[in-house]
C-alpha cells in the first residue's frame, strides 16, 4: 500500500476491533479477500534465504521432530486460510515447523503489518537505551523542542511507549489527520497536551509517531537507517523496508514492509530474549522490561508498544481508559485461559506476531488489509494451549 494514500482509505490504522470508519469517510471493504483457490496447507520449503535463527538457513523440520502435533498445525492452517489469510507460519526451537501461503503469495511477499511496527519502534528504543542515546525516564521533550516550557515536558520516552502520554487523542486526529498529513511528525509533536501523563491510556497513533523525533535527534541518524543498521540488516529480513512519509520521516506507529518469514525473525529475537545466534540486538533486560509486564496501572493488556495476555484491567484499541475511571476498560484477559506469559504485536487486519518464550514458539500470520478480519490473537493461541505436545 502506497503511503500517500489518502487518509480516508487508512481511516483505521490499528487494531482490528477499532470502531469502522463510516462509507461517507471512504473505509475499505472490511470483508476479508478468500483464497481464489484452495492451497495446499502442507509444510513447504520455500527458499529459506540466508537468516534462519542465528547465522545460516531456517531449518523447516517436521512438526513431530519439534514437540508439535501435525493433526493441530492442519486444523490451524484451515482456520487462517478460511479467515482470508495471506500466509502463516509456526516456529518451534528457531525451526520452522509449518509453513502456509493463500492469496497467490510466497516467502518472499511483503506487505503492510501496520501497527505490528509499534513492537519494532520498541526495539529501535532498547537499542537506544543500550547505546546510552536515551534513558526511558527522560522528558521526550530533551529531543522535542517544540515541547519545552509546554504542558508536554511532563512527557516522558516512557509514557510514549506505554501509551499513557496524555497527548491528544480523537479519531479524527489519529485517523484522519494523522494520515492526511505530509510530514507526519510535525503533525504529531503540533498536537496539544489534553491530560497529565499516566492518568490516561490511548492507542495513540500520532503520539507514538513522535519517537520518531526521539530517536533520529538521540541517535543521530534517520531512523529507517537505524533500524536496518541496527535491526533488520543483521536479522536478515531482506524483505522488510521501514517507510517513510511524503516529508521523509519514518513512520514508527505503522509503515513497515514486511513477510511471514521476516516477522518470524523478529519474533524470534523476542524469543530469545534479543539475542541473535551469538550476536547480541537488544539487552535482554529491555525484552523482559517490555514484555514481561504492564507497562502502567492502565491497562494489562500492554507492554512497550505490544500486548500482552496478563489478568487485570484491560483497555482495547478503540477504548481511552482514564485512571479510576471504569468505561473504556474491563477486567480479564485478551486470551482467557492462555498462558499469561503469551506475548504478541498486532496490526490492523489481524496481523499477528506472537510469541511464547517458554514453549519456544512464534507465529505469524498476515492477512489482507481489512478494518476487520474473523482471525485472533485467540484463534492464534491455540498453538500453545493444544499444539505442543511436550509440555
Amino acid at each position: 500500500m502506497s503511503l500517500r494514500t489518502t487518509a480516508a482509505t487508512l481511516c483505521l490504522v490499528a487494531l482490528a476491533g477499532a470502531a469502522a470508519c463510516s462509507e461517507d469517510e471512504g473505509a475499505t471493504d472490511p470483508s476479508p479477500t478468500t483464497a481464489e483457490s484452495p492451497a495446499d496447507t502442507t509444510t513447504t520449503t520455500i527458499d529459506p534465504g540466508t537468516a534462519g535463527p542465528g547465522d545460516g538457513e531456517w531449518e523447516v523440520v517436521e512438526p513431530e521432530a519439534v514437540g508439535l502435533d501435525a493433526a493441530v498445525l492442519e486444523e490451524l492452517a484451515a482456520e487462517a486460510e478460511t479467515d482470508g489469510s495471506n500466509c502463516l507460519l509456526v516456529v518451534r526451537d528457531g525451526q520452522i515447523a509449518g509453513e502456509w501461503y493463500w492469496n497467490g503469495t510466497d516467502a518472499h511477499s511483503a506487505q503492510e503489518v501496520f501497527s505490528i511496527t509499534k513492537s519494532v519502534t520498541s526495539v529501535l528504543a532498547g537499542i537506544a537505551v543500550a547505546d546510552e542515546a536515551l534513558a526511558v525516564d527522560d522528558a521526550a521533550a530533551t529531543w522535542i523542542d517544540e515541547w519545552k516550557r509546554t504542558p508536554a515536558e511532563a512527557v516522558t520516552v516512557r509514557d510514549l511507549l506505554s501509551n499513557d502520554s496524555g497527548r491528544a487523542w480523537s479519531f479524527q486526529s489519529d485517523y484522519q489527520g494523522l494520515l492526511g498529513a505530509e510530514d507526519r511528525t510535525a503533525y504529531a509533536v503540533g498536537l496539544e497536551q489534553s491530560d497529565p501523563p499516566g492518568t490516561v491510556w490511548a492507542y495513540n497513533n500520532s503520539a507514538i509517531q513522535t519517537l520518531e523525533q526521539v530517536l533520529a535527534e538521540s541517535m543521530g541518524q534517520p531512523v529507517e537507517q537505524l533500524a536496518q543498521e541496527r535491526l533488520l540488516g543483521p536479522l536478515g529480513m531482506e524483505d522488510s523496508t521501514l517507510t517513510t512519509d511524503p516529508a521523509g520521516n519514518a513512520l514508527t506507529f505503522m509503515g513497515l514492509q514486511s513477510t511471514c518469514r521476516d516477522l518470524a525473525r523478529f519474533g524470534w529475537l523476542i524469543a530469545e530474549d534479543g539475542a541473535w545466534g551469538d550476536d547480541r540486538i537488544v539487552p535482554a533486560a529491555w525484552i523482559e522490561e517490555s514484555t514481561g509486564a504492564p507497562s502502567q496501572d492502565l491497562n494489562a493488556a500492554y507492554g512497550y508498544l505490544g500486548w500482552l495476555n496478563r489478568q487485570g484491567r484491560i483497555a482495547g484499541a478503540a477504548s481511552p481508559t482514564r485512571l479510576g475511571e471504569d468505561e473504556g476498560a474491563t477486567e480479564g484477559q485478551m486470551v482467557p485461559d492462555a498462558p499469561e506469559d503469551l506475548v504478541w504485536a498486532l496490526g490492523l487486519g489481524s496481523q499477528i506476531v506472537q510469541v511464547h518464550d517458554a514453549t519456544g514458539t512464534v507465529l505469524v500470520r498476515l492477512g489482507p488489509t481489512t478494518t476487520s478480519s474473523p482471525y485472533s490473537p485467540a484463534k492464534a493461541a491455540r498453538l500453545v494451549t493444544e499444539a505442543v505436545t511436550d509440555d
